[in-house]
């Protein structure tokens, strides 16, 4: 069949939250330009921002205490602000997005459940005890409530506490009542039912670029397929955004633009304990945050978290990581191999010779066995009963790697926008807080390129 060229003044590959976020704001700032969402998958929103496939947490720096790092004895709170400030942001812009209808439903995508961080041992309550402190002076935390009384934690997490004794008691929490499970995919899902009506939205499922490149006058020329059908036609567009997940290292590595060199990814997957018992489930009411053991990384936060998945209240224990060569859930094995290019392969060495300590990580936790998963629940939860609880499979996430100034690789777990010089293409790299300040990140990509 010969390959038909199309237009669209605006083309967003990926049909996850964040490119429903940026697809709202061209619709506003634009009105009747086309926009085209380009997604893999045959359905919206069934990647990263899946309801499985990440912890559903608000992000707003309430009981994540990798936030909040300690820096020669003092705490450092920067990072936390910044993130609950995004988080208000984004949340408003969801509650905004419900008044105009492109939301129909918001009561299905957010519900309020409290923040709690859970320490043991005297280091870590003296360390909880001093972020406490420091975060109560600040507007957006000053509600929140710190305690070293057993009756008081057992009040906010009857369940954590039973069959604590002796030492095992040796505990402190802090309490925020205002926190927030999100249903990332139900907000993208909404929005982008929303733009499937209108007349200058088109949504392609089921839709493959498989290659990407500038045109003589800075247009992008995509390559597309159909999957369903095996057609293939040409797609020409005066801007583009990449926000895929995992997908989006390989696509910016085909624009050749200078702005991406020396980028590189690592893929880590991730699994969940999920409770089957409603009894157990209906007893705890609470995202709780733990505090990651020492030389392990960030995403090693364990956390026990009440859930809300479609209309039902889950509970689940995690996440624990695992390795895979894929970039994305449902991905190839192939990813990471046909990541590594002339200009990056040096970050990836870097990368992995400066963290050896995530790599002995990596290897700890594929070598997990459920028991071992459940021992560690235990810690969390100490009469938790094996068959109270199963595995199941969490969402992918791919790391930035990004070149330092002596040109080896350094591990980043932020996210990170890249924009070329001539402002016609943006990527959206990385992983956490990701979804939870989507509106401000893609604010932030609208301020750039236009």
């Amino acid at each position: 069949m010969a390959k038909t060229i199309k237009h669209s003044e605006f083309v967003l590959i990926g049909g996850g939250i964040m490119s429903a976020t940026l697809a709202i704001l061209l619709f506003e700032k634009f009105p009747g330009k086309k926009i085209t969402i380009i997604e893999k998958l045959p359905k919206m929103a069934e990647e990263s921002s899946e309801a499985w496939n990440n912890a559903g947490t608000g992000h707003a720096g309430n009981c994540e205490l990798n936030y909040t790092p300690e820096k020669k004895g003092t705490i450092d709170p920067q990072k936390a602000i910044t993130i609950a400030e995004q988080f208000q942001e984004t949340l408003g812009f969801w509650r905004d997005c419900a008044e105009k209808g492109y939301i129909n439903n918001i009561s299905k995508c957010i519900h309020s459940v409290p923040h709690i961080s859970f320490v043991q041992g005297k280091k870590d309550i003296a360390f909880l005890e001093k972020r406490w402190q420091v975060l109560k002076e600040i507007s957006h935390f000053k509600d929140m409530i710190f305690s070293k009384d057993v009756e008081e934690i057992k009040q906010w997490v009857p369940l954590m506490m039973d069959g604590r004794s002796g030492k095992a008691k040796d505990v402190a929490a802090t309490y925020f009542e205002d926190g927030y499970d999100v249903n990332f995919g139900e907000i993208a899902d909404q929005i982008f039912r929303f733009l499937a009506k209108q007349d200058n939205v088109q949504l392609l499922n089921h839709s493959n670029v498989y290659n990407l490149q500038q045109t003589n006058n800075k247009r992008w020329l995509l390559s597309v397929k159909g999957q369903n059908v095996g057609r293939h036609w040409k797609l020409v567009t005066n801007y583009l955004f990449i926000g895929a997940g995992g997908g989006t290292l390989p696509l910016l590595e085909k624009s050749n633009i200078k702005e991406a060199k020396g980028y590189g990814g690592f893929p880590i997957s991730g699994l969940w304990l999920r409770c089957t018992n409603p009894e157990i489930i209906e007893k705890h009411e609470a995202k709780v945050y733990g505090k990651a053991k020492k030389g392990s990384p960030p995403m090693s936060v364990p956390h026990m978290d009440t859930r809300m998945i479609n209309g039902r209240k889950e509970l689940l224990f995690g996440p624990f990581a695992g390795f895979t060569t894929k970039f994305l859930k449902h991905g190839s094995m192939f990813d990471l191999p046909r990541s590594v290019e002339f200009d990056n392969i040096m970050s990836l060495l870097g990368a992995g010779y400066q963290n050896l300590p995530l790599v002995k990580y990596l290897v700890k936790q594929v070598s997990l066995s459920f028991k071992d998963r459940m021992e560690m629940l235990r810690e969390f939860y100490p009469e938790a009963n094996d068959d109270d609880w199963k595995m199941v499979v969490a969402g992918q996430r791919v790391q930035i790697i990004k070149r330092n100034k002596k040109g080896f690789g350094k591990l980043e777990f932020g996210t990170e926008i890249i924009v070329s010089k001539d402002k016609t293409i943006a990527a959206l790299l990385g992983a956490s807080p990701g979804a939870s300040t989507s509106y401000s990140v893609m604010k932030n990509v609208l301020e750039k390129c236009f």
